[in-house]
């Protein structure tokens, strides 16, 4: 009794096609349609541009670093 059944929801649709008119509906969903397709090229367009952003940082040098005195001062905490 609570819920609804699917003949609640024609009697709910027949009423909003009744009231929008079956042209309103079309506008609308094909709007709604444009407007979640340019969401889904923007946050793709975002995505691509953070990777080539994160390439074009990427120099290609190598860092040596001499991390030998860090290692004898760890190896000291552990025996002492």
């Amino acid at each position: 009794m609570g819920s609804l059944s699917i003949w609640h929801w024609l009697i709910v649709l027949i009423i909003v096609v009744l009231v929008f008119g079956t042209k309103k509906l079309r506008n609308l969903g094909s709007d709604l349609g444009g407007a979640v397709k340019g969401f889904k090229e923007g946050v793709k367009g975002a995505d691509e541009e953070a990777i080539s952003g994160a390439h074009d940082k990427n120099t290609g040098q190598t860092i040596e670093i001499d991390l030998s005195h860090t290692r004898d001062k760890v190896h000291e905490k552990r025996e002492g």
